[in-house]
């Protein structure tokens, strides 16, 4: 799984001129899930997410993390993330995992921030065009990927 994570005052996301997802501050979390990526992947992911420490404490350093401020998330579906550009001018996105293991994995990831104590989770809608408005914090962008770890 990899996922980037934006620091946000406020992150949106519209379909069709719906909004399907609002935060305010907290992470909006561009999610894509890779071929091999499970439930233990998931799982684990979610619990880094919620504990790293990316807001600042009174003295300006990074020292609290998603839970201590209350923050909240949204999570969109992001199977760019595995998009590979080396060779060509056209990405190549086979690392990504198929919808059908997508879509319930990318669901799971939000339902385990939500069980990890974020007061606040919302989500994009799988496969759809989405328009995301993220409002960055900082701004402070962090890229994980389970496949480092």
């Amino acid at each position: 799984m990899r996922v980037l994570i934006q620091r946000v005052t406020e992150g949106r996301v519209v379909v069709t001129e719906e909004v399907v997802g609002e935060i305010g501050r907290g992470y909006v979390l561009l999610a894509g899930v890779g071929e091999g990526d499970d439930e233990q992947t998931i799982a684990k992911m979610a619990e880094k997410v919620v504990n790293l420490r990316l807001f600042n404490n009174d003295e300006g350093k990074f020292d609290q993390s998603l839970l201590d401020v209350g923050g909240e998330a949204l999570v969109v579906s992001q199977f760019t993330l595995f998009g590979d550009a080396r060779k060509g001018r056209r990405p190549s996105f086979i690392a990504a995992a198929r919808p059908e293991l997508a879509e319930p994995l990318c669901d799971l990831f939000a339902v385990k921030l939500k069980e990890l104590g974020v007061p606040h989770v919302d989500t994009g809608r799988f496969g759809a065009d989405m328009k995301v408005d993220i409002h960055n914090d900082g701004p402070v962008t962090l890229w994980l990927d389970s496949a480092e770890w």
